[in-house]
């Protein structure tokens, strides 16, 4: 049993008359890897943008490392050590791989008592953290925008390591990625939860969520249709729970057991 870091309490979500959330409650382990999964609309990307600070829930309580927790801002949800990654990543295109690594944290040496740069210190420091976690970038100095999907994505994933976080939060990360490209995401995942960070990854790719979740949360229409270990559930079962097969114990699959 992992050490909670996020709880989540009777979360709710109104959009005027539209109920978005009707009451989530489940948590998150340090070092954990959550699949949020769910049907278009079953609430999954709002419920992940109260976590990290997006939307207000309307009602409910979360629990980030024991203490009560409500970001009203993303700004304020990244201060707290928590990162969203969407499949349009957040990098600067036209700046290198330091750049972005260092974004509004460069650091700095004198010459003549005027701050300037310190580009050695820089690359050597990103050179270490992508080394570190096995990432290959051909150079540190090429534009992101030269690079593929999927390095792009181990550099965001890396930077949030470096920099201290403690959650992040993938929202269909591997959506544009190829084979090859989404394994090294998901062993990149892998990496990340061994750093004692919590992952919660939203993908509608079921072989996915079965290869790098610990668990696997389903949320259709609001509410948690189930929360199981991975390894005691299978795609099929999640599926019921998807479609509310297992909630109403009807229809062919139902039928079956």
């Amino acid at each position: 049993m992992t050490e909670p870091l996020l709880v989540l309490e009777d979360i709710r979500k109104n959009f005027g008359a539209i109920e978005a959330l009707k009451g989530v409650s489940f948590s998150i382990g340090k070092g954990e890897v959550v699949a949020l999964l769910g049907d278009n609309g079953a609430g999954k990307s709002t419920l992940v943008k109260i976590i990290a600070g997006g939307h207000e829930a309307s009602s409910g309580r979360m629990l980030f490392e024991g203490r009560e927790y409500r970001a009203k801002t993303p700004a304020e949800g990244k201060a707290m050590g928590i990162e969203t990654v969407y499949q349009d990543l957040s990098l600067c295109t036209n700046v290198d791989v330091v750049s972005n690594f260092f974004m509004g944290r460069e650091i700095t040496r004198r010459v003549l008592g005027i701050p300037i740069l310190d580009e050695k210190a820089m690359e050597r420091e990103v050179a270490k953290a992508l080394a570190e976690a096995g990432t290959r970038i051909p150079s540190l100095r090429v534009n992101v925008e030269h690079l593929s999907g999927g390095q792009r994505q181990a550099i965001e994933l890396n930077r949030f390591v470096h920099w201290g976080g403690k959650l992040v939060l993938l929202d269909e990360p591997f959506a544009a990625l190829g084979v090859e490209q989404t394994r090294r995401g998901l062993e990149m995942i892998r990496h990340v939860a061994s750093q004692g960070i919590g992952v919660v990854i939203i993908t509608h790719i079921m072989q996915q969520a079965f290869q790098v979740a610990d668990r696997i949360v389903v949320i259709r229409q609001g509410v948690v249709a189930g929360d199981v270990p991975t390894h005691q559930t299978t795609p099929d079962a999640v599926i019921r729970m998807i479609t509310g097969e297992a909630l109403a114990g009807t229809g062919p699959a139902a039928a079956k057991r």
